[in-house]
């Protein structure tokens, strides 16, 4: 597990196949709670490709010295990405 927020990533790989690719990531709040956005995405193991991008939304806590993942959301397509932030544009020039 990560010791710094910096070092959390949502990249995995197994017998060197990297299954999921970390495109980017923000850091939106540090300290013991940690959210980050990441984008990424899939190994299509029958097409042997990469699928589309995908978006994650993810809180940490530290806990003993390390980060722990405690929840997630993910945002499966651009269409939804594009739903999330029309509404958050919408209620942010409301207030």
């Amino acid at each position: 597990m990560a010791k710094r927020v910096d070092e959390l990533t949502i990249s995995y790989s197994e017998d060197g196949t990297e299954f999921v690719r970390e495109l980017d990531k923000v850091i939106l709040s540090r300290g013991a709670w940690a959210t980050i956005l990441f984008r990424y995405q899939d190994w299509d193991r029958t097409k042997e490709t990469y699928g589309p991008e995908k978006y994650s939304i993810r809180r940490y806590q530290k806990r003993s010295g390390e980060f722990r993942q405690q929840s997630k959301f993910n945002i499966s397509s651009k269409a939804q990405a594009q739903a999330l932030i029309d509404a958050l544009r919408k209620w942010l020039d409301e207030a």
